[in-house]
């Protein structure tokens, strides 16, 4: 007499079986869920435009300028001091004006982050950062 050899196969049968019953619940129970409506904004619900922001602009030399293009754009040279009470003055007459940081690609992040947190320590409110995508 020959002992038993153990067989090394799994028995898929039972898992098909659950498989199918799940298919039929969900096809069962799918027509029955109800469908919610989802209105989207148009393009004419817009309330306002959105306030042109304040540019501070960071060179490879960790220069400082400040761009106004809500009042023409014009660039003009600036220190840190300088910067942020121009900022802050900027604010106080439209607080919903943003402050867009742009740094030169040649600079250190280190410098974008050190304005940054120099804005918000003088509690400038909607600062963002200028993220240019593609190269030029």
């Amino acid at each position: 007499m020959r002992p038993r050899r153990l067989k090394n196969e799994i028995n898929v049968v039972p898992y098909i079986d659950v498989m199918l019953v799940l298919l039929v619940i969900f096809m069962v129970t799918a027509p029955m869920m109800t469908t919610a409506n989802i209105d989207l904004p148009s393009v004419g619900k817009a309330a306002q435009q959105a306030e042109k922001p304040l540019e501070v602009i960071i060179r490879a030399d960790r220069t400082l300028a400040l761009r106004d293009l809500a009042h023409g754009g014009s660039e003009r040279e600036v220190d840190r001091k300088e910067l942020t009470q121009a900022v802050l003055e900027a604010q106080a007459r439209n607080p919903e004006q943003p402050v867009l940081i742009s740094g030169d690609k040649n600079v250190k992040y280190e410098a974008v982050l050190d304005i940054m947190d120099e804005l918000q320590r003088q509690q400038v409110k909607r600062v963002a950062l200028n993220v240019q995508v593609g190269g030029k």
